[in-house]
């Protein structure tokens, strides 16, 4: 085999497959769709997932645990990572840190935790502050700036009636 052989039998676009054309194509007569049936008439469709009756993999696969789609995603930032890409007197912010790839993706808040040591004088803005995080900022001189998030829920606990 030589090099300008290699690509010799590639083509870049293929013929589509022409279907119902004759014995000689291979497809002809039933087009590839068998004999007799609903499958063979036109304007049949099965339902995604359907596998001619039997149980279908979805429903065969075992399921545990739970997903709560209304879970707010938090993203969370060590002290140690602004020690780090910060120089002293900056304010960080959500923007500063995705704009230094600390926060990424997409979430709806932010913790600051306090891994790592912190000797420069930040004023960090979050929604949310782990208490180690907090004693370690105020040691160094800097300030933490809680951002409003949503509302937590708070539950209405019923009001037991005194029974006489």
């Amino acid at each position: 085999m030589n090099l300008q052989e290699v690509h010799c039998n590639v083509q870049t676009n293929k013929s589509r497959k022409r279907i119902g054309r004759g014995p000689g194509s291979g497809h002809g007569k039933t087009a590839g769709r068998g004999h007799k049936g609903q499958g063979s008439r036109s304007g049949s469709s099965s339902k995604r997932g359907f596998e001619g009756g039997q149980m279908p993999m979805m429903r065969r696969i075992p399921k545990r645990g739970f997903h709560n789609q209304f879970a707010e995603t938090v993203a969370i930032v060590n002290l140690a990572d602004l020690e780090r890409c910060f120089e002293s007197g900056q304010e960080v912010t959500i923007e500063a840190l995705q704009a230094k790839q600390l926060a990424k993706g997409r979430f709806d808040q932010l913790k600051v935790l306090g891994d790592g040591a912190l000797t420069k004088k930040l004023k960090i803005a979050a929604h949310k502050f782990s208490k180690s995080a907090l004693e370690k900022i105020a040691q160094a001189g800097g300030e933490a700036v809680v951002l409003p998030g949503k509302a937590p829920v708070v539950k209405n606990k019923m009001k037991v009636k005194p029974s006489n």
